[in-house]
């Protein structure tokens, strides 16, 4: 690692105040950026965590909502007898990422915020119309995620809680790499009082709805109604886990998956 300054701020001012300097890095969970650092790949000049700002863990119900704060852990969320029975499907979905150690540190905040195009939350946050809090403002999940580890945040901004919407069916299927359980193709499909949503990730440089797919299943919720829908391969990842071709092919795949799981 390079050398640099560790803050434990108390207080969120304090702690976007110190995001003024350009090269500081926030730390939630630190799944993606202490392995980073390992590697020497960032060279922050400050690391600003959060780990003792008080009022961003916790799960609450709030109407047909549930809010989740932004330092909560996946293994909470998977665990959390709200979540179960306001989104179930979000609960089953934290329980998918990676292995117990990463449930049990990484972040739903941190997770969001960098975007990973591989991660799950962001198809859940997509594919329930979710909505974003910062210590500023409240984002909508549509203008949230922007681009390959890039998202609507601005300088100073912090996510401090995710509000997730009851929804009526809602399911979540990933193909996942063996080795890291990152997504190769990871599909979550609601329908929501907004209508269907069919968010996917993995596949792209960031998630990506489905119109095509959220129009036929509006007219028809069955696995059978988005069986002939092919998702140009253009513009998708490959590498050596997949080729854009593959990924394609596995989008309608655990699309097809997940609205059979709905029922």
């Amino acid at each position: 690692m390079y050398e640099f300054d560790y803050h434990r701020p108390t207080s969120l001012d304090d702690a976007a105040g110190r995001l003024s300097d350009e090269d500081a890095k926030l730390v939630a969970g630190g799944m993606t950026l202490i392995p980073t650092l390992k590697l020497r790949l960032a060279k922050p000049t400050q690391l600003i965590d959060l780990g003792a700002l008080p009022g961003l863990t916790g799960i609450t119900e709030d109407g047909d909502s549930v809010v989740i704060g932004g330092m909560t852990r996946h293994a909470d969320v998977n665990r959390s007898e709200v979540v179960k029975r306001v989104v179930p499907a979000l609960a089953a979905m934290a329980g998918l990422i990676g292995d117990p150690a990463v449930r049990n540190r990484g972040t739903i905040g941190g997770s969001i915020a960098n975007n990973d195009p591989a991660a799950d939350y962001p198809a859940g946050v997509v594919a329930l119309n979710a909505t974003v809090r910062t210590n500023k403002r409240e984002i909508a999940a549509d203008d949230f995620f922007t681009g390959l580890f890039e998202t609507a945040l601005e300088p100073g901004e912090i996510v401090t809680a995710v509000r997730f919407p009851k929804v009526a069916m809602a399911n979540y299927q990933k193909f996942r790499n063996p080795a890291s359980r990152y997504a190769i193709v990871g599909v979550f499909v609601a329908r929501t009082s907004a209508g269907v949503r069919v968010a996917v990730t993995g596949a792209g440089a960031s998630v990506f709805r489905v119109p095509a797919m959220e129009a036929a299943l509006t007219a028809s919720f069955t696995a059978d109604a988005i069986k002939d829908i092919a998702i140009p391969d253009d513009g998708l990842n490959s590498d050596i886990h997949a080729s854009a071709e593959y990924r394609a092919h596995l989008v309608t795949v655990m699309a097809r998956r997940a609205v059979a799981a709905c029922g």
